[in-house]
């Protein structure tokens, strides 16, 4: 249960209102071209006649246009400022109006993340993912430790989600694209746990950061393991790494577990270190080593 709870740029080029769902008004942000495509932020302007954002989703378009020019590299800060402000907007209303679709960090694959909502179906579905993934079978009454073992991961989850700032922690959710429009459909079948930190011991391996996002509890439902849920949820965790204005994504991982190694090396994780002898000298324990990737807006298209 333990690991459970444990300068690119970027410049606005316009903003406008189009109506994306019949009498709701949504602000779309172009930002500059690059050579794979331009990048547009969506999100639904609020009343009032605010213009701030509630929800923000970043989507590449395919486009034939130059590299970005030095001007637009001059601008990267106040464009990342745009964008982390549109997020803090979300995470004050907990990225979802009840009576609007829930806004998207990433779409690949066949596959949607989002931010996990608070709904009890969907909080209980989540934490039986977690559970399936992580539970150790037991020789005896291994069905009774198992509902223990859910019923802990629930617990927790639960305790996170009411009690940690909407800026520091985020339980990140795939769906299928296909049932994405539907709410009666929208089923979870991935999870990923984000959380802020500020562990010393990871710090020094970070040039230059106070504090960084860790990635913990990514799980698959077993019926649909090996389909790039997975790759999408990293994905995700990335983007909302840039959104809220972090440089580094950090994660451990078992040393002997390979699969989920080339999953973390493929999505551009590298190993940093590993547990020091002390921890691994008891028969059983598993070594675990620490992996870290940089993140930059560029690195998302």
């Amino acid at each position: 249960m333990a690991h459970l709870l444990q300068s690119q740029s970027f410049i606005s080029r316009s903003v406008w209102t189009e109506p994306r769902l019949q009498h709701q008004a949504h602000t779309c942000v172009k930002l500059s071209d690059h050579p794979h495509g331009s990048w547009k932020i969506y999100g639904k302007k609020r009343a009032r006649g605010t213009s701030s954002f509630n929800g923000c989703v970043v989507q590449c378009c395919t486009t034939s246009s130059s590299s970005p020019s030095s001007a637009s590299m001059s601008s990267a800060k106040a464009g990342v400022k745009l964008a982390v402000n549109a997020v803090e907007d979300n995470n004050n209303s907990r990225w979802k109006d009840r009576e609007d679709q829930p806004f998207y960090l990433a779409s690949e694959y066949g596959w949607k993340v989002r931010r996990l909502e608070e709904d009890q179906y969907e909080i209980r579905k989540v934490a039986q993912i977690q559970a399936e993934a992580f539970h150790q079978p037991m020789a005896f009454f291994d069905d009774l430790f198992f509902q223990f073992f859910e019923a802990e991961v629930l617990s927790g989850l639960i305790y996170k989600l009411r009690n940690s700032p909407p800026s520091r922690y985020a339980c990140l959710v795939a769906e299928s694209s296909t049932d994405a429009n539907s709410e009666s459909q929208r089923k979870p079948v991935g999870v990923v746990d984000v959380t802020v930190l500020r562990d010393e011991a990871v710090l020094q391996h970070l040039h230059g950061a106070e504090e960084y996002l860790y990635v913990s509890g990514l799980a698959v439902s077993k019926s649909f393991r090996r389909r790039k849920i997975g790759s999408c949820l990293l994905k995700a965790c990335e983007v909302l790494s840039v959104l809220w204005g972090f440089k580094y994504l950090v994660l451990r991982a078992y040393e002997d577990d390979f699969g989920a190694r080339t999953l973390y090396t493929n999505a551009g994780y590298r190993v940093v270190s590993g547990d020091p002898p002390c921890l691994t000298s008891w028969i059983g324990r598993r070594r675990r080593v620490l992996m870290i990737k940089q993140c930059s807006f560029l690195n998302l298209i």
